[in-house]
Order: structure tokens, then sequence, then C-alpha cells
């Protein structure tokens, strides 16, 4: 194990540690490690970093109270019409850092080399899942940015709005041949997701798998059919 093996096995324990502390008091993830509440304060503030067989122990013990799936749906805030918020999951760096890094697990031996949202809720986990890929994240735009000549674009008809929706995406940000990983963190109809898609054909890249956070119905079926590619959400709705 090399050094930032090393440290991602720790940092990931203190991550695990500041989600679970939403939810768990210190005394209860004493009894469930094991250790003083002083250390575990220590950890979760960033005094001080576990040691490697440490991080492995407290990484065993914790994982049985930390469900991914079951933490986002806990987070989702509803209306009296059914909608839901996710601002409570998209802020908390630490959660979205605990899902990017079994998202790129799973593309990592798949030679991804960008990956692709729409602005602007999609950024936040797509940042965060290049990160664990070491790969750059680019994204769409409903506008187009002064000081780009030249983009990619496609219209597409959001079935929420009934009108017409154009996503810009500057040439440079893809190249011909490249792989591409497309990350949302809601999915419900898959027109957006879809104008992505041509985006890539547009760009002569290829699309290798789709990941969202949530998705609404059964939107993923119909496209992992459709594009024949790995298509997969932490939650569905």
């Amino acid at each position: 194990m090399n050094q930032l093996e090393a440290m991602k096995e720790k940092i990931k324990v203190i991550r695990m540690l500041r989600v679970l502390k939403k939810s768990y008091t210190y005394e209860e993830l004493s009894k469930i490690t094991g250790l003083p509440i002083t250390v575990l304060n220590r950890y979760v503030r960033g005094k001080v970093l576990p040691s490697v067989e440490r991080a492995r122990e407290l990484t065993e013990k914790l994982a049985p109270y930390l469900n991914l799936e079951e933490e986002v749906r806990r987070r989702l805030k509803y209306d009296s019409f059914g909608f839901f918020d996710t601002m409570s999951v998209l802020s908390d760096t630490n959660l979205l850092a605990l899902i990017a890094e079994e998202v790129a697990l799973r593309y990592m031996k798949t030679g991804v080399g960008k990956v692709l949202t729409a602005a602007t809720d999609g950024i936040p986990l797509a940042v965060q899942i290049a990160n664990e890929l070491g790969i750059d994240v680019i994204y769409a735009k409903k506008k187009k940015e002064v000081g780009v000549d030249k983009f990619y674009e496609v219209n597409y008809v959001p079935s929420a709005s009934g009108s017409i929706t154009t996503l810009y995406l500057p040439v440079w940000a893809l190249k011909r041949g490249e792989r591409v990983l497309i990350v949302d963190d809601v999915i419900r109809s898959g027109e957006t997701q879809k104008a992505l898609i041509e985006l890539c054909k547009q760009a002569d890249a290829m699309p290798v798998g789709m990941f969202f956070l949530i998705s609404v119905g059964d939107i993923i079926d119909k496209l992992r059919e459709e594009y024949n590619i790995p298509v997969e959400a932490l939650v569905r709705l």
C-alpha cells in the first residue's frame, strides 16, 4: 500500500464518523467503536488521523451502521405535493465523497476520461466522482459562456415545462473517442440525460455509463435498454 492509499483509508473513516455523527451521539459512537469520546471527537474534528490499522478496524465496525442508500432516503424532504428536496444530501460533502468512492470503483477500469453533467444540481456529485477517478468534470449549461467560440448544442423539451431548452457544451471540453460517465443528482423523465448523450455523439465521444443519486420511476431501465450501457441509481423512488 502506498502513502496515498493509506491516507484514503484514514480519511474515509473520518468521513464515515462525520456522517454518522449527524444521527448518533458521541456516547453511542463510543459504544459502537469501543473508543473514548475524546478520541472520537478529535477524529471528527480532524485534529488527528487514525493509524491504517485502526482505520480498518473502525471501518469494519461502522459499516453496518452506515447504509448510503438509507442515509439518502432518510434525508429527503417532501412537501405536501410529493416533491422532494435534495439539499441536505448535496450539501454534505462527506456523504457525497463516500457515495463517489463506491461509484468510482465501478468505473475505474472502464477507461473513463471525463465526467459529464448538466448544470447545476448535478455538479456537487459529479465533482466528487471525478475527483475519486482522478479525471476532469465538465458540465453543459443552458446559456452560452462569453469567451467560448464554439459549442456543441442540443435542443430538447423537458416534460415538466413544455418549452424548448438548449444545452451548450464548449467544443474543447470533449475529444473524439473520449469515454464519458454521465452523472446527475435526480432523473425523472430522462430528457436532460438523453440530451447529454446527444452532446457526446456530436463530439464523437463514447458514454460508458450513467449514475444518478435518485431515480424516479422506471426511467433508468428504459435508458439501459435504449443505450446498452450501465445505468444505475443509488435510490429508486
